[in-house]
């Protein structure tokens, strides 16, 4: 396989309020580049994982400056199909400080990513890895999008490779029960399903907390592995062989929070493709502690930083 793992995504750019000022008066925002599923393949190449990221996205600057982030860290960004023109999707987020929470606005219409068709993508480039990455995020835009995320589930599933759900619900994008109907099919197919406490009450009407939410989620889709987080509370994992754990979670002051659970994500996908995601899961809890505390959606860190292993299995 040329990859370990590939995904799609719509690339955009994050515009923050710097802290202490809200979007109706702020005089500056901090621009950088922003796409769960890329943030996810950025941080894995970084860990030595060969990646590869696709999506759709007019020619210009703002594509420029959202691909370079992640060309930069080492992912194949060759299969991007490039448009003559268009808008880059965009979002602007409030950080937030107690009491008020962290407020998110998408500006994310009329991108051509919303108008992705099948015959857009290279499949046989993104199909010859050992694992595909996919998010509710991207599920949830339109129509369209939904349809590519489940051609590539359904052909992944087919040829035997494995895949990866990252529920990831936005309330601001769909509502549960769209959510639900398109998402539970996939997480059926799924090998691994990321699935946060909060997401599975929401979406998948799961009112149990903890390890039993967990195991609840795995006994509905049916797939081997489930990890749930719950924010301070603790992270689960619910799996066929390994069976129910618990992880606590230590806090870390907070510097910026967007791009974090990608990084949770990349960590334990990171371990998962060693044969061992229990580490895995340590892994996603070093790097998103890490995360929190600089800026970007992408984390960059070396292996060498957090003690992981930068080969491509798990030193034992």
């Amino acid at each position: 396989m040329t990859y370990d793992i590939s995904t799609i995504g719509e690339g955009q750019i994050r515009l923050t309020c710097y802290k202490g000022e809200r979007l109706i008066n702020a005089q500056q925002l901090r621009a950088t580049a922003a796409c769960s599923e890329a943030n996810v393949s950025g941080l894995l190449s970084q860990l030595g994982r060969n990646t590869c990221w696709a999506s759709v996205m007019p020619k210009g600057d703002l594509t420029d400056r959202v691909v370079n982030e992640f060309r930069s860290v080492g992912v194949d960004v060759s299969h991007i199909c490039m448009k003559p023109e268009g808008r880059v999707a965009l979002y602007f987020m409030e950080p937030g400080e107690y009491p008020m929470p962290a407020r998110v606005l998408y500006d994310r219409e009329h991108t051509p990513f919303r108008d992705v068709t099948v015959e857009d993508l290279d499949w046989e480039a993104l199909l010859d890895t050992r694992l595909v990455f996919i998010t509710g995020i991207t599920a949830a835009l339109t129509e369209n999008t939904a349809t590519v995320v489940r051609h590539f589930v359904d052909e992944a599933h087919r040829r035997g490779i494995s895949v990866a759900l990252d529920v990831n619900y936005r309330s601001l994008l769909w509502g549960p029960e769209r959510a639900r109907a398109v998402l539970e099919p996939i997480a059926r197919m799924s090998n691994i399903v990321f699935c946060s406490v909060r997401d599975g009450k929401a979406v998948f009407g799961i009112e149990s907390n903890g390890e039993q939410a967990c195991r609840e989620l795995r006994e509905l889709f049916g797939t081997p592995t489930v990890v749930s987080t719950d924010q301070i509370n603790g992270v689960y994992l619910s799996d066929v062989e390994r069976g129910d754990r618990t992880f606590p979670v230590v806090q870390v002051p907070v510097v910026d929070r967007p791009g974090a659970g990608d990084s949770f994500v990349a960590g334990t996908l990171h371990g998962y493709l060693g044969g061992d995601v229990v580490q895995g899961i340590h892994y996603g809890q070093r790097t998103s502690a890490y995360a929190l505390t600089h800026y970007g959606d992408l984390t960059r860190v070396s292996p060498s930083e957090l003690n992981i292993p930068p080969n491509t299995d798990i030193l034992r």
